[in-house]
């Protein structure tokens, strides 16, 4: 069964290659926002991105969720999904196998939040992700985002992570 995946004055389709330059804006305002982007590394990083979504998006490796919305109407947000193969694990009804998915980019522009989009497109990866049986689905919150993703079932987890040295 398929939620809600409407709402009133925004439309939501899937990303192509027409918009992976949008895609690496997202990602540079989601780390701007969160305190994690430098001046000197913003130009890099764009172009990283960019490389990663052009080969991504197109092998279907990477799907991301696009909400527009305004007159003349433009991408409001976005909320990405990486799938990638998963080690067999073991899990309360036996043992799970097969792909798993990082929800990552998840980004509202300024003047559009808290109007529940961000919780639109989160219902269309995580309907997407029922409809194509991943039984893992992971992601990283920011501090603003953390009250929605657990709304909506996420729990924190045992990850730790190893921070290189440059």
């Amino acid at each position: 069964m398929t939620t809600a995946t409407t709402l009133a004055g925004i439309r939501v389709r899937r990303a192509g290659e027409r918009d992976i330059a949008m895609l690496a804006h997202h990602r540079i305002e989601m780390f701007r926002d969160m305190g994690q982007l430098t001046e000197h590394n913003e130009r890099e990083l764009t172009r990283a991105s960019e490389s990663f979504f052009r080969v991504a998006v197109d092998s279907g490796e990477y799907i991301t969720w696009l909400a527009l919305g305004g007159t003349p109407e433009r991408i409001i947000a976005g909320a990405g999904l990486w799938l990638r193969s998963m080690l067999p694990r073991p899990a309360p009804t036996g043992v799970i196998e097969g792909r798993e998915a990082l929800i990552a980019n998840v980004y509202t522009e300024p003047e559009w939040r808290r109007r529940g989009i961000a919780a639109l497109l989160m219902r269309h990866v995580l309907d997407y992700t029922r409809e194509h049986n991943i039984p893992r689905v992971l992601l990283h919150a920011s501090d603003d985002g953390r009250p929605l993703y657990e709304s909506m079932g996420f729990v924190s987890t045992n990850e730790m992570r190893l921070v290189a040295s440059p």
